[in-house]
């Protein structure tokens, strides 16, 4: 960390224990990020219920590069709890945010468009015709979101190509805004 811990208690005091473990698990941040700037602790017991007890609310606020991870959970009777189910969100995030920094978080691929350009209703397939020029077959057990018996010549549909029996094939195909085409 770039900048000293801060740890505030609001509405309570702290005892050098909880502030220890404070201290220890915030340390611990920097092995899921290198890149911490700052990181705030503000541990509050907001309001005494005579028939709950005392709740504890932990909130880290921590500064990284572009960006600051808040991190608040619910309240908590035991203040221990509440310290660790905080830093555990804590430690999430960061490896969330680490991760899309390097690159590493799944990228979904957008599906290729096409359009139905031939239909046999009947006998249960069709054949699409991709932008590159190819017409793909597909079987309306291919179709994911509506009735094969719905569709018609120049409907616009996103697919998923795999390898068929004779040849490559359109193996999902959903319909593009719920319609017919035209």
């Amino acid at each position: 960390m770039k900048l000293p811990l801060q740890i505030t208690a609001r509405n309570m005091s702290l005892s050098p224990a909880a502030e220890d473990t404070i201290r220890e698990k915030a340390s611990k941040l920097d092995t899921f990020c290198d890149r911490i700037m700052g990181c705030r602790v503000i541990v509050e017991a907001p309001h005494r219920h005579h028939r709950e007890g005392v709740l504890y609310n932990v909130c880290i606020d921590i500064t990284v590069p572009g960006k600051e991870i808040v991190v608040k959970r619910e309240a908590n009777e035991d203040l221990y709890v509440a310290i660790r189910d905080a830093f555990d969100a804590a430690r999430r995030q960061l490896q969330d945010f680490t991760h899309r920094q390097r690159g590493e978080t799944k990228v979904h691929e957008t599906l290729p468009h096409a359009r139905v350009g031939q239909l046999f209703l009947q006998d249960g397939y069709g054949f699409i015709d991709t932008p590159d020029g190819r017409q793909l077959y597909f079987h309306r057990n291919s179709l994911r979101n509506g009735e094969f018996v719905a569709l018609s010549l120049g409907t616009s549909v996103e697919f998923s190509e795999e390898q068929g029996d004779e040849g490559p094939q359109a193996a999902n195909v959903w319909v593009v805004g719920g319609g017919g085409g035209g």
